[in-house]
C-alpha cells in the first residue's frame, strides 16, 4: 500500500463488523475506526502491531459501530472523533439499542470532535480527508488518505452492494448521491474497507455493483 502506513481489519460485534486499524509507520502512532465491541480483540489487535493509540474515528452512530466506542476511548485516554453530529440522537440511544438486542450494557456518550464536509483529521504524520455521506444515517462521514488511495467507508458501501435506508432518517436517493457525486470521483483506483465484508475498490463497484454500477445507473462509460 502506498503511503507510510499499515491497514488491519478486526471483526467486532455479532454483526462481523470491520473495525479498521491504521499505524503511521513513521510514528509508530495509531488509529482506530468504529470500534463497536469486543474491545479485548481490537487491544489484541493493537497489541499485535505494537503502535500507540491516538485517538478513535468514527464513521456513523449505529450500534455495531460505536457501541462500545466511549468505553474503548476512555481505557485508552484518547479523543473520539466523529461522525457528523446528525448522528448524535443514534448515540444517545445507545443502552436502549444495547438491552433490545440483549448486549452488555452501552454507554451514550458525546465525542471530543463531531465532523463536518471538508474537515480533516490526523494522527501521527498521517492526515485524514473527511467527506460527509449521508444516506445510511444522516451524519455518515468516510475518511480517505489520498496517498494511499484508501478509504474508510462503513456503511456506505460494501462488495456488491451499499447500505440500508430503511432506518430511521435513512434516505436512499441521498445514499446514492454520496455514492456517486462524493466517492466515485475520487478514482476508480482507490481501494475501501466498507463496514462489512471484503475489501473492494471504486472502480470494481462501478463495473459491477448490482445497486450502483454506471450500467445500472445510466452513467457514461
Amino acid at each position: 500500500m502506498r503511503a507510510a502506513m499499515k491497514l488491519a481489519i478486526v471483526p467486532v460485534t455479532p454483526f462481523a463488523q470491520n473495525c479498521s486499524l491504521l499505524i503511521c509507520e513513521k510514528t509508530n502512532r495509531a488509529a482506530v475506526f468504529d470500534p463497536g465491541g469486543d474491545l479485548d480483540r481490537i487491544d489484541e489487535a493493537l497489541a499485535k502491531t505494537g503502535a500507540s493509540l491516538e485517538k478513535v474515528f468514527l464513521t456513523h452512530g449505529h450500534i455495531d459501530h460505536c457501541g462500545q466506542a466511549g468505553e474503548f476511548a476512555r481505557r485508552h485516554k484518547v479523543p473520539i472523533e466523529g461522525p457528523q453530529i446528525e448522528d448524535r440522537f443514534w448515540i444517545d440511544q445507545l443502552p436502549d439499542q444495547g438491552r433490545m438486542f440483549g448486549l452488555p450494557p452501552l454507554e451514550a456518550f458525546t465525542p471530543d470532535r463531531w465532523l463536518e464536509d471538508g474537515d480533516s483529521v490526523r494522527f501521527g504524520d498521517v492526515t485524514l480527508d473527511v467527506i460527509h455521506t449521508p444516506g445510511h444515517t444522516p451524519g455518515h462521514v468516510v475518511f480517505y488518505q489520498p496517498q494511499a488511495r484508501l478509504a474508510i467507508v462503513g456503511d456506505v458501501l460494501f462488495q456488491g452492494s451499499i447500505g440500508r435506508t430503511d432506518f430511521p432518517r435513512g434516505d436512499h436517493p441521498t445514499l446514492i448521491r454520496s455514492i456517486t457525486g462524493k466517492l466515485w470521483p475520487l478514482g476508480d483506483d482507490v481501494s475501501f474497507v466498507p463496514g462489512h465484508g471484503p475489501m473492494s475498490s471504486f472502480g470494481k463497484e462501478r463495473e459491477s455493483n448490482a445497486f450502483v454500477a454506471d450500467s445500472v445507473l445510466g452513467a457514461p462509460g
